[in-house]
Parts: structure tokens; C-alpha cells; sequence
């Protein structure tokens, strides 16, 4: 008896030791075949920096999601899940801002307010439709700031699972990212080149508004290069990145060499650049039509040495955006979205960080890149549909052709580039030139930088409505909004990410659905094998327990 209550005490002072050493250290293993619970180092320095709690609010809650969004719901939890295993200062709880009647709709239009649009969903259960409405947001606080971090990840064209997977994928880095604006300062500046032409302010105003959440921005100009070049180059110097919005007028070769002695220097660019003038609302006046025609920027022999050629051509596809026009006379008339070649829709399906699990980019008037051999590397980030082809300018672009039905078959260029990303140790384009003026300091190679080349200045143009910039991407017809805004800032942060946070852009993560037709069809079939079933068989075992039990005590 003595001998038994000795090894209990040792068993219960065992089992007290595990536990506490249990409470002090802890290790969770991720079995999944993707890992899509495995926080990636980028997450990590991230929340490791985290010295004070990190409250999250999450919208995402109910009882009548869709299956598709409950899975949504859960990964979200799971996740927020991992970033408090490795910081208790990652506060988060879910809330259901729709639950209570009395206060349902002043929730709403508060949320509203504050940039939470609603998303309604289409609910399917036994054979019914029923229309749901979800806020699909978080809120992280840190220190009296707060971001919004959205939970769901548009795609054009993509079924509700699909949309969950696309918004699975994306939740890591989103929650990243919100993470990263609390707690990091901006320290990085960009320069918006001015003096050639390039978009007015309010037709960049809502992407600069975005770039101002990540970083310093300041409009630049080049005409002090004829004056003293070297100051120019200094002062250019002191920016990350620059950025070139749709110039329209030639660059001077001293313009040219300041901007190449940047790149020399390490410095990364993002240039959104028409070789073709064409604007669409030139086509709305009297006669519907206007001309395209060469822009010469003299920036050719600029983006040839560094292994790009735009070709002053006009890109025509049939997977395009459409135009939207007023067809009709008088008070007849009704606005139609039409088809519109010169409107590409661009998309990739390179797993970059920049263009992964990314919406379409709608192009206006895009012209061709060609990629040439050198030292750098290429990598093709957006490009058309393989109905395309290319027409040469100088051309006649008229409305009327939207009542014409095209032929398929000369759309046979196939695939056309659009955007590519450069990257490398670039080679001058004054080498073995000469140069306009002297510099001091002189570079014939790069330090290894990275630039993004562009063929469509629109890109980045958003609309402008009774004087308010609209948002970039949207089309206020349509309804639709595209990935330009999210493409554009996927290409400034992966120029100038130097701690791989973009790189969570391109993590792969498979998520498995039910088949709801099947649901719906097999039904009673299930309810049957998961209820009927298990008491068929406890009845089977508890009337051949008795028999045998009877059958031995009878003998």
C-alpha cells in the first residue's frame, strides 16, 4: 500500500512539472501541406517589435454566413491566432456589428463612414436563396492610431469560393501590412517627376494618397538640370524611388543623363510612359474620332540600353473593358457599355508578389514592350489576352467602330507585354558616349537597383468628377473596380521593400470546399449515415452483449 502511494505521489509530481513547464514553454507545429499557418519571417520582425497590446476588431462574425465565408472566418481566427502565440501584445476579438436590431443601422452608416463598404452575399441552404449582408473588415489600434484591414480580396469574375481562397491567401500579408503602418515611422521618400509634361495632381491625387501612408512624396522637376546639373542629381539623390507619370514632352539629353546617373547610383524608378498620343475624351466632340500618332519623348535609346523597347504601336484585344456611351436621340437616349479594344485588360500568371492572386488592370490606349538580351533580369509582371493585335500608327480611332462587329481572327498576335519589372546591375546609357555636360562623379555600372517600365501613362490616371479625384480603378459606370491602385503599390513597395513584407504576396495556399449541389442532393442520405446509423449499430452491440452475457450465465 506504502509502495502505491509512493508512485502516485511521483506520477501527481510529474505531472505538475509538465504542466508548468508546459505553461513556460510551448511549441506549435503547423501539419499542413502548404503551411499556411507558418507566419513568415517578414510577419514575424514585424509583431517581435510590438511593445504595446495591438487591439484588432473583426467584423467577420454571424450565424448565417455562407459555408464558404465561415471557412473565411475560421482561417482568420486561426491566423490572428498565430500572431498572439507569438506576441501577447496582439489583442483581437470578433464582433457582429449587425446582431442587435435597436442599433443595426446606425452601426452601418458609422462603419460606412469610415470606409467599411458592406458586401452582400448570396446564401444557399436546402435549395433556398437567401441575401445576407457582412462588413468583411478589421480594425487595428496601436497607440491611439488605427488602420483598416480588409478581409476580402476582389477578383472580376470569381464565384464566392474562389473569392474566400483569393481572400485566404491574402490574409497573412494583410494583417502584415496594417501591422507594419502602426508600428513602423515612413522613412522612405519618392520623388514625382515634374516639368515634362507629366499628369496633373488631381489626376494622381488617389494614389499619392495611398503612397502618402507608406512613405514620403515630393513633386521633383528637372528644369534646374540646365542651370547646374550636379545639384540637380544631388538633390535628385536624395529620393528612393522615382516615379514618371505619363510625360508628354520630350526629355533634353541633359535630363537624360541625371536621370540615368540615378539609376547608376542605385536609385529604382517606376515610369508609366506613352509612345502613342491618344487620349479617349479627345474622341468625344463632333465628329467622334481623332487621331493617334507618335509621342517622341527621345527616351528610346534610354530604355533600349536598359534592355526594354516600347513600340509606338496601338494595342487592339477583344478581353477588354468597355466604353460607355450615350446611345439615342434626345430624351430617348440610354447609356450602353459597349466593346472597346483600346481599353486591355491585363493580368499575369507569374507567381511575382507584385501581380499574384491580383484583380485585372484595365490599360487605356497601351502600346507593346519588347524585351532585349542584356544582363538584366526580366520579368513580364502584366500582359494582354492572346486575342490581340497590334496596329500601327498614325491611325484614324473612331467611336463608330464600337457598332462593328470585329473578326476574331485578326486579333492573332497572341499574348503582348505590357509592364515588366527590371532588375540588375544596369549599364549606363552615356557609356561610351558623349556626354552634355561633366559630372563629377561618373558611373559606366550600376549598383544592383530595380526599375518598372510601363507602356500606358493611364494606368495610374484616376477620374475626376465635378473636381474630386475619384478612386483609382473604378469605373463609375460599370461598377467595377479594377487592380490598377493595388498593382501600382504592389510595384512602389516590392522597389523599395527591403524586408521582404511584399514577399508574403506570393505565398500559395489551397483551400478545399464542399460541393453544395452535392449538400443539397445528399442530404437525408447523410443525415441518415450520421444519425440513423450509430443508433442501428448500438443497438446491434447492446442486443449482442445481452444475448452472449444470458447465453454464459445460462450455462
Amino acid at each position: 500500500m506504502t509502495r502505491h502511494i509512493k508512485y502516485i505521489g511521483i506520477l501527481l509530481v510529474a505531472l505538475i512539472g509538465v504542466n508548468y513547464l508546459s505553461s513556460i514553454a510551448f511549441k506549435r507545429f503547423d501539419l499542413t501541406k502548404d503551411k499556411r499557418y507558418t507566419l513568415s519571417d517578414a510577419s514575424i520582425n514585424i509583431i517581435n517589435s510590438v511593445e504595446s497590446p495591438i487591439i484588432i476588431d473583426v467584423f467577420l462574425e454571424g450565424d448565417h454566413f455562407p459555408s464558404e465565408f465561415r471557412r473565411l472566418q475560421n482561417e482568420t481566427r486561426q491566423l490572428l491566432e498565430e500572431f498572439s502565440a507569438k506576441n501577447s501584445n496582439i489583442v483581437f476579438n470578433f464582433m457582429n456589428p449587425l446582431e442587435d436590431e435597436a442599433t443595426r443601422d446606425s452601426n452601418m452608416q458609422q462603419l460606412v463612414q469610415r470606409g467599411l463598404t458592406p458586401m452582400q452575399l448570396s446564401v444557399q441552404e436546402s435549395g433556398k436563396s437567401t441575401q445576407e449582408v457582412i462588413f468583411p473588415w478589421a480594425l487595428a489600434s496601436y497607440n491611439d492610431e488605427t488602420v483598416i484591414i480588409p478581409l476580402v480580396k476582389n477578383k472580376i469574375g470569381a464565384s464566392q469560393q474562389e473569392l474566400v481562397t483569393n481572400s485566404v491567401q491574402h490574409l497573412e500579408y494583410a494583417f502584415a501590412d496594417g501591422f507594419s503602418k502602426l508600428t513602423k515611422p515612413k522613412s522612405r521618400k519618392i520623388a514625382v517627376l515634374k516639368g515634362n509634361g507629366e499628369l496633373p495632381d488631381r489626376y494622381i491625387a488617389d494614389f499619392a494618397k495611398k503612397l502618402g501612408e507608406y512613405y514620403y512624396l515630393a513633386p521633383f522637376t528637372l528644369d534646374s538640370v540646365a542651370v547646374n546639373p550636379q545639384k540637380t542629381l544631388k538633390d535628385l539623390q536624395v529620393f528612393d524611388l522615382i516615379i514618371a507619370a505619363k510625360p508628354t514632352e520630350a526629355f533634353s539629353e541633359e535630363e537624360k543623363l541625371v536621370l540615368d546617373q540615378y539609376t547608376m547610383n542605385g536609385g529604382k524608378s517606376l515610369w508609366l510612359i506613352d509612345a502613342v498620343a491618344m487620349e479617349k475624351d479627345s474622341l468625344y466632340n463632333e465628329s467622334g474620332s481623332n487621331f493617334a500618332v507618335i509621342r517622341d519623348l527621345n527616351l528610346t535609346d534610354f530604355f533600349f540600353k536598359y534592355g526594354v523597347r516600347i513600340n509606338p504601336v496601338l494595342v487592339s484585344t477583344l478581353y477588354s473593358a468597355p466604353i460607355t456611351l450615350a446611345m439615342g436621340d434626345g430624351s430617348e437616349s440610354q447609356f450602353q457599355h459597349l466593346r472597346w479594344p483600346y481599353s486591355p485588360l491585363a493580368s499575369s500568371n507569374d507567381n511575382h508578389p507584385i501581380v499574384n492572386n491580383l484583380n485585372l488592370v484595365r490599360f487605356d490606349f497601351a502600346n507593346q514592350i519588347d524585351t532585349l538580351k542584356n544582363n538584366i533580369k526580366k520579368t513580364i509582371l502584366l500582359e494582354t489576352a492572346p486575342l490581340t493585335k497590334l496596329e500601327g500608327t498614325p491611325r484614324q480611332i473612331s467611336l463608330e467602330m464600337v457598332t462593328q462587329e470585329p473578326n476574331p481572327a485578326l486579333f492573332n498576335n497572341g499574348n503582348q507585354i505590357l509592364a515588366v519589372l527590371l532588375e540588375g546591375e544596369f549599364t549606363s546609357v552615356y557609356q561610351n558616349r558623349i556626354k552634355p555636360f561633366k559630372l563629377s562623379e561618373e558611373k559606366d555600372k550600376s549598383e544592383p537597383t530595380k526599375m518598372i517600365v510601363i507602356a500606358d501613362g493611364d494606368v495610374i490616371k484616376n477620374d475626376v468628377t465635378r473636381g474630386e479625384p475619384q478612386e483609382l480603378g473604378f469605373d463609375k459606370w460599370t461598377g467595377q473596380l479594377y487592380g490598377n491602385k493595388e498593382f501600382l503599390l504592389n510595384a512602389v513597395n516590392y522597389l523599395l521593400d527591403d524586408d521582404g513584407l511584399i514577399n508574403i504576396r506570393s505565398k500559395e495556399i489551397t483551400v478545399a470546399f464542399l460541393n453544395q449541389e452535392k449538400i443539397a442532393d445528399q442530404k437525408t442520405t447523410w443525415q441518415l449515415v450520421n444519425i440513423a446509423l450509430p443508433l442501428a449499430l448500438l443497438g446491434f452491440f447492446g442486443f449482442g452483449f445481452n444475448y452472449f452475457r444470458k447465453k454464459k450465465y445460462t450455462a
